[in-house]
């Protein structure tokens, strides 16, 4: 395995308390250290980062800015990242052993592959428990593929790494994204340039009290916020698109934005949950998307549930159908795992 450069490109706020063993985690890779440019992008943190950070002297370059948000951090870090390969890192995050190697890896096994992603482990800070995040493996130019298109997942920042030359056609990032920058450059990534996926855990990501993902911390506002702000990262992707002449009409494209979409119905329903007649239409727009997806067995599910779901009601259909989501999810998780 050839030796490319690789920039760790590491943003922090306020994390003091994580920065350490985000750092710790990148030099204890087995990548030739030598070929590991770090880069903490210190985004105007008020807390001890900064004395934290200083400790590691000339192992990595500490870039403190202004406070600007989370692509404000990415642009300031990309402009003097050096690395062939730009492998991001959320602070309050960690990276395992052997990260760096299988990366690069599949990026070597993939020349034309832009994105590279992997399987995470999720850690709940206040209970110590883990265990493994969502993930479909999913490889090569993926809309090509309405089922690829479908079967995509932006994962968090922390499993996600880019060929410079992809990310240089995406930056800089529009600076209104305050959070989930990360999953701006993910969705339109997957257009410029075929991705690869790694199957192994190799890295850990962090459940915490200031986590907007974190179990039972999110408010109805935060909830709000998340919601309008990834409402409006799919209209700026969406807009991308139509602006570098990206056919948004393919059925590919549909069926991506449209699960966008469906998702994001989803997810404002924990704010206010829908009338009987909204739920029906949700579940029926859910089952037009996917009807090509599954088998017989789940498509007699599925409208199984389109019946059953407006006829109890949303809250008592969800206790249900969250049960069907795991068992469900346990089994993709099996079966790619042995394919």
């Amino acid at each position: 395995m050839s030796a490319l450069l690789v920039t760790a490109l590491i943003d922090t706020y306020n994390y003091g308390h994580f920065i350490e063993q985000a750092i710790d985690s990148v030099l204890a890779q087995d990548y030739p250290r030598e070929h590991i440019e770090i880069l903490v992008v210190d985004d105007g943190s008020t807390d001890d980062t900064g004395e934290r950070v200083k400790k590691y002297g000339n192992q990595l370059q500490y870039l403190p800015k202004p406070n600007g948000g989370q692509a404000s951090a990415f642009n300031f870090g990309f402009e003097r990242a050096r690395g062939e390969i730009i492998a991001f890192l959320d602070a309050d995050d960690y990276w395992l052993p052997g990260k760096l190697s299988q990366v690069v890896r599949a990026f070597e096994e993939h020349p034309d592959a832009g994105l590279v992603y992997h399987r995470r482990m999720e850690l709940n800070s206040a209970t110590g428990e883990s265990h493994e995040g969502n993930f479909a493996q999913c490889s090569g130019y993926l809309p090509d593929s309405v089922k690829s298109m479908l079967d995509f997942r932006v994962l968090p920042t922390s499993s996600l790494s880019f060929r410079l030359r992809a990310l240089a056609q995406l930056m800089p990032v529009p600076e209104w994204i305050k959070l989930q920058a990360d999953a701006y450059i993910a969705l339109l990534a997957v257009f410029i340039a075929p991705v690869a996926s790694v199957p192994e855990v190799l890295s850990v990501y962090r459940l915490h009290g200031k986590n907007l993902y974190a179990a039972g911390n999110r408010s109805a506002t935060q909830i709000r916020e998340h919601i309008d702000m990834r409402k409006m990262i799919v209209s700026a992707t969406r807009k991308w698109l139509g602006e570098h002449q990206f056919d948004l009409h393919r059925p590919e494209t549909e069926a991506f934005f449209e699960q966008l979409s469906l998702t994001l119905a989803s997810d404002e329903f924990e704010i206010e949950p829908p009338t009987r007649s909204a739920f029906f239409k949700h579940m029926m727009r859910r089952n037009r998307l996917y009807r090509g997806q599954f088998s017989w067995k789940l498509r007699l599910m599925n409208w199984f549930n389109l019946i059953a779901g407006p006829v109890v009601g949303y809250e008592r259909f969800q206790a249900v159908y969250q049960t069907e989501v795991r068992v469900l999810s346990s089994l993709q998780h099996f079966r790619s795992k042995h394919a």
